[in-house]
């Protein structure tokens, strides 16, 4: 586990960095993120070649998160969110926190330190957080932005008396770094010279950080046992079988075929055998878990781009429309005719259904953030506007109140909902859910519905008993 006592202390881009480091020593690593973050785990697949998995304590009932932490790979390096005890109040230690998974994993932690504007303070805070919580062993501290020599012998002096082991120095260095939006990251397949951004910060980090330390952390061994090529001797943490292998699945590539890993369970029930999903710049927060699971449960996948003016292929029996940034292609979806029309025609006999993004897209009409309205599909009464940014934030643990894509009236759902956009009008439609938050407010309405239609502005992790 890679974490950190805030956000915005390198951990994204040092855990790539060490992804790629390990990756040229010949392992092969497997990258998880804990918490419902989409972009980062895309960031992960396009340096390891492999799917990432989200893992969240607090939406995931325990057997999917069992089979989700299980290890695809010689070492798996799992990237934290927010600060390492950052969650929200629950049972049993399931409160979505790094450090919650961490105990539920046995995986080791490793912090990222960002140490600018400080020097032995450094080391009360981690001094800190090694006795803030039992149930976690903190193997370590990578230190981030070092400003010098000197800097760096006070921070590690310091750490050597409170008992914290110093892994690794990085100095302050520009090229770690990775362009932003508002919603956080700006994505890996938009990310033009992403891999000369990895190799750089691989660079960096094999210079700078021990990487054979971090190996025997893991519970790893660099290089490949004698004799055996395809294996790699490693101690194992409670939550990993033995290794199985995946083919190759990029984020851009959903359709891909891979083989079966385990007999995990399905986070959610495929809304068709055969599933319409909208796949491009505009619509991109998919969760592979989701997709796997739907293929698990013998659903095809049927990838189609609203931005390259696609309609839905007929040949499907229900339609999904993720999350992504249609505001900022607003214009384009507002001029894709055939996607329209043919997206209203596949709608007046089978079910779509659209999370946050896809959500507004089925509506009548969205406001950018300059105040020009776009007409959308009206295929919901909806209307939405970023003229006055609002951040909606937060866990969601919903109960639907009729049936569509997400199953049958009843079904209980858990997931989150990050957004800046606002609800101008619902435009009569009915709601499709009651959701309550995670600190125990009372059910609310959420998302709508008219016809075969629905939409919410939560995005589903997994199905709930």
């Amino acid at each position: 586990m890679i974490a950190a006592t805030r956000s915005g202390s390198g951990k994204t881009i040092l855990t790539l960095g060490l992804m790629r480091a390990f990756g040229r020593l010949g392992m092969r690593v497997a990258g998880r993120k804990n918490g419902p973050d989409y972009i980062d785990p895309a960031f992960h697949a396009a340096v390891t070649g492999r799917p990432s998995y989200n893992l969240d304590s607090w939406s995931m009932p325990p057997e999917l998160l069992r089979s989700l932490a299980r290890a695809d790979g010689d070492v798996v390096i799992c990237e934290g969110s927010m600060g390492l005890f950052d969650g929200v109040p629950a049972q049993e230690g399931r409160g979505g926190s790094s450090a919650d998974l961490a105990a539920l994993t046995g995986w080791p932690v490793v912090m990222i330190h960002d140490c600018s504007g400080q020097a032995q303070s450094a080391a009360a805070l981690l001094a800190g957080c090694v006795a803030y919580d039992p149930r976690i062993r903190i193997a370590g501290v990578i230190l981030n932005r070092v400003a010098s020599e000197r800097h760096r012998r006070l921070v590690s002096e310091a750490m050597e008396r409170v008992g914290v082991t110093v892994l690794g120095a990085v100095p302050r260095d520009d090229r770690l770094s990775l362009p932003e939006r508002h919603l956080g990251l700006v994505q890996a397949e938009e990310t033009d010279d992403l891999q000369a951004r990895v190799d750089a910060a691989a660079d960096v980090v094999a210079e700078h950080v021990d990487l054979d330390a971090l190996a025997r952390i893991a519970g790893s061994t660099l290089g490949r046992a004698e004799g055996n090529p395809g294996e790699t001797g490693r101690r194992v943490p409670p939550l990993r079988p033995p290794r199985a292998t995946l083919s190759k699945h990029l984020p851009g590539n959903v359709d891909s075929p891979r083989e079966e890993q385990d007999h995990r369970p399905a986070p959610l029930r495929p809304p068709g055998r055969r599933i319409a999903l909208a796949r491009d710049d505009a619509f991109s927060f998919v969760y592979p878990h989701v997709i796997d699971g739907w293929r698990r449960a013998g659903a095809e996948i049927v990838a189609f781009s609203p931005l390259q003016d696609e309609p839905p292929p007929l040949d499907c029996d229900a339609c999904w429309l993720p999350g992504g940034y249609p505001e900022l292609h607003a214009g384009r979806l507002a001029a894709a005719s055939r996607f329209a029309s043919g997206l209203r025609a596949f709608a007046s006999d089978r079910p779509v259904h659209g999370e946050c993004g896809g959500y507004m897209v089925l509506g009548q009409g969205l406001v950018d953030a300059h105040g020009v309205r776009h007409a959308m599909v009206g295929l919901l009464g909806l209307e939405t506007s970023y003229a006055r940014k609002k951040l909606h934030l937060g866990y969601r643990d919903a109960v639907t109140l009729r049936a569509s894509c997400l199953g049958p009236v009843g079904t209980r759902l858990r997931g989150h909902e990050f957004h800046y956009a606002s609800i101008v009008d619902i435009g009569g439609d009915p709601g499709l859910a009651e959701a309550a938050d995670a600190y125990g407010s009372a059910p609310s309405m959420t998302g709508s519905c008219r016809g075969t239609v629905t939409g919410t502005f939560f995005h589903a992790l997994a199905e709930r008993s």
